[in-house]
């Protein structure tokens, strides 16, 4: 069984890192940089670095950000908000990033997601999906969970994989910030839906929300960003007591 990875998430909103509960009532929590070399020292697996007002506000995540981060990293990373075309990923993995995540510009135009895994390769494209719980189902939020699709979660998850996306980040927007656990049920889901690496967001609090989401949510990855921000879980300890509980981890 490939090791179960750990990955602090840092949101990025002008330039800073900010955290909030349910995608709103957003506080600071650092710098990106500095947080991420930190999380990297820590032993961190990866990072995710996603400009979450980028899209909203139509501008791009500067590739200067991602240079000054991977100045500052030994470990893989991530970086998405607002890339909606070749050149935006060029320059990106350019400065350094090693894989890149979209999310709104794929869903409005799904074939962004073939142009890039057969431009780049489907290792570099990570699908990164908001979605809430409603009526029984679950549905595709847009822009930072601002706007409200049709979209079926299952469906668009074997879509993209389809088009050739290599892994999902699914987050569920029910579960952001409340710390009592990942939303197991739906990523069981989503992983079997799959055969690309599932990375789950949402929910995490304690250290038996990362051991349940490997077990009984079938991830392949625990992302989260408070806990970690506030230090309220150290990386260490964490991947500890996985490995004390039979979770393969890279310790």
């Amino acid at each position: 069984m490939l090791a179960k990875r750990i990955i602090p998430c840092l949101d990025i909103k002008e330039g800073r890192t900010v955290k909030g509960i349910n995608f709103v009532d957003l506080r600071d929590a650092g710098d990106p940089v500095e947080l991420g070399a930190m999380y990297s020292e820590q032993g961190a697996d990866e990072l995710v670095f996603l400009d979450i007002t980028a899209t909203h506000e139509k501008r791009k995540t500067l590739a200067a950000l991602a240079h000054e981060i991977a100045a500052n990293l030994s470990i893989p990373f991530t970086i998405g908000g607002g890339i909606s075309s070749l050149g935006d990923v060029e320059a990106l993995l350019h400065a350094g990033a090693d894989k890149i995540s979209v999310n709104s510009a794929a869903v409005r135009r799904p074939a962004l997601i073939e142009e890039l895994a057969g431009n780049f390769g489907s290792q570099f494209v990570v699908l990164a999906v908001d979605a809430k719980h409603i009526n029984g189902e679950w549905f595709v939020y847009l822009n930072g969970g601002r706007v409200a699709t049709e979209i079926r979660l299952l469906d668009w998850v074997k879509e993209a994989e389809n088009l050739g996306a290599g892994e999902i980040l699914f987050t569920s927007m029910d579960h952001d910030g409340v710390k009592t656990g990942f939303a197991n049920d739906i990523l069981a889901a989503v992983s079997e839906t799959v055969s690309v690496p599932v990375i789950a967001s949402g929910g995490a609090g304690k250290m038996e929300h990362f051991y349940e989401v490997f077990t009984r949510g079938k991830a392949d990855a625990g992302l989260a960003a408070s806990i970690f921000h506030f230090q309220e879980i150290g990386i260490a300890e964490l991947k500890k007591y996985l490995s004390d509980k039979g979770v393969p981890v890279r310790i």
